[in-house]
């Protein structure tokens, strides 16, 4: 089955699914609400954005010497940095770590970049035992899923189906109660903690001017992960780069803001290496992994590098009435939404998953709320673009043949307009059609009629 076959098979099945679009919904219902309110302590948010976006495109623009001065400053104070040119070499560097150490077991934190070079797959297929310490990661692991949001990993589950599977996984006695749930996982991974060999995080982002690597949660599972284990790697995008820390004042609440409606995150920390002489706690070694994966390849592109801006806050997904309607897991990648329709081709291939790009209703909502003005609709008219003139399929070409035939010829144009309603009529035996009534285009939907008389014969008559 190709990417495309599977999207449109997930995506029929949820948008039938009320229950589903019924949760998301909530989920969802008064994020605008509550984001907006947040946006309002600003003094001015769209000059927030404005500062945001130009702090991001500096750093991008200049993201040699930026990673530069990153990894410089890094290595001083005793970390280990690794180059990964795409996921296999990312994964080959940090299963040698691992196997050097003699490791047995893994801790990880949140971050969507392992999900993307497939980590815990890679891990477990070595014999390792990783556990995810991030509780929306850490239901969706044991429910053997990938993450639905970008933010909210378990966004698509109750708290009824959590208890289930916290019954049936770890044992514990029934209950909705989100407190109670959140202390069952607690009390089974605070063993994890203590037992794991390695330790895995993210990076939300990282800090040329200081060498230091900053970590935004509201759990306070990241410190333990990267504190508790001797040895700790961090995997991140060479993205995530930001020029100064003076511009976290900017970027940390705005990254709450956006994500989750709050006006500063739980938990921020910045970390700088191994533990220093003097100091008593933290790992004895810190491994940097900073990977690529095709990102160079998005930088090179004039047109669609400012999507190498994006600070991972999810407020495209939330927004996204194509989102809100197929869920995160129809989309069949890491990235969902409309950022991940927009960098899944760079990522992965313009030519298996130009689909997602079509995924969307160019209403503009993505572009009106990226925080670092990312132009989200219109990148994803541009994949459109680039997929018919990398490799169109042959009913595509034979389409756009026609059309421009058409098109290019006045007289052709308005005579098929006039006989296009000859065949009004038609209109309710096509849909719902007994051939395949499910794939049938207006099953869902209304054409308007056809208007007895065209604008422009209407004006001719006037002249």
């Amino acid at each position: 089955m190709t990417f495309v076959s599977q999207f449109l098979k997930q995506a029929r099945v949820m948008t039938s699914d009320l229950r589903h679009r019924r949760i998301i919904r909530t989920a969802l219902g008064n994020y605008e609400i509550v984001r907006d309110k947040r946006k309002a302590a600003f003094q001015n948010w769209q000059s927030a954005r404005q500062l945001a976006a130009e702090t991001k495109w500096e750093a991008v623009n200049h993201l040699d010497q930026y990673l530069e001065e990153l990894v410089a400053k890094l290595e001083a104070r005793g970390t280990k940095v690794h180059w990964a040119s795409n996921s296999a070499q990312a994964r080959e560097i940090i299963l040698q770590i691992v196997t050097e150490k003699k490791a047995r077991s893994v801790i990880k934190s949140k971050t969507m970049t392992s999900e993307e070079i497939h980590l815990n797959d890679a891990l477990e297929h070595a014999g390792l035992n990783v556990v995810e310490s991030d509780l929306g990661e850490f239901i969706v692991q044991l429910r053997h899923e990938t993450p639905y949001h970008i933010v909210f990993p378990s966004m698509h589950l109750t708290r009824d189906e959590i208890s289930e599977l916290f019954q049936r996984e770890l044992g514990s006695a029934a209950t909705n109660d989100p407190e109670e749930l959140t202390m069952i996982a607690r009390d089974a991974l605070r063993k994890k903690y203590i037992t794991a060999d390695i330790g895995i995080t993210g990076a939300n982002f990282a800090i040329a001017e200081t060498g230091m690597i900053s970590i935004t949660e509201n759990e306070g599972n990241a410190r333990l992960t990267a504190a508790l284990p001797k040895t700790v790697i961090s995997l991140l995008g060479i993205e995530k780069i930001l020029p100064k820390l003076d511009d976290l004042a900017l970027f940390l609440p705005m990254l709450a803001t956006m994500g989750a409606g709050q006006a500063l995150t739980a938990y921020n920390t910045m970390y700088g290496g191994p533990r220093q002489p003097g100091e008593t706690d933290g790992p004895e070694e810190w491994h940097v992994v900073l990977l690529d994966n095709h990102r160079t390849e998005l930088l090179a592109d004039a047109e669609q590098r400012d999507a190498l801006q994006c600070i991972r806050c999810g407020a495209c997904l939330n927004v996204c009435p194509i989102f809100r309607n197929v869920g995160g897991h129809a989309y069949g990648t890491t990235y969902s939404g409309p950022i991940g329709s927009v960098i899944t081709p760079h990522l992965r291939g313009l030519h298996d998953w130009k689909h997602l790009s079509n995924a969307s209703s160019l209403c503009g909502a993505c572009t009106e709320t990226c925080p670092v003005k990312i132009d989200l609709h219109h990148h994803l008219l541009q994949n459109r673009r680039n997929a018919a003139q990398e490799k169109p399929s042959a009913s595509e070409q034979t389409t756009y043949k026609l059309f421009a035939f058409a098109a290019n010829r006045p007289k052709l144009w308005n005579f098929g307009r006039k006989v296009a309603r000859l065949f009004q009529p038609l209109q309710k035996p096509v849909k719902g059609t007994a051939l395949d009534p499910a794939k049938a285009w207006t099953q869902t939907r209304d054409l308007p009629p056809l208007a007895k008389e065209s604008f422009k014969d209407w004006w001719k008559k006037r002249k």
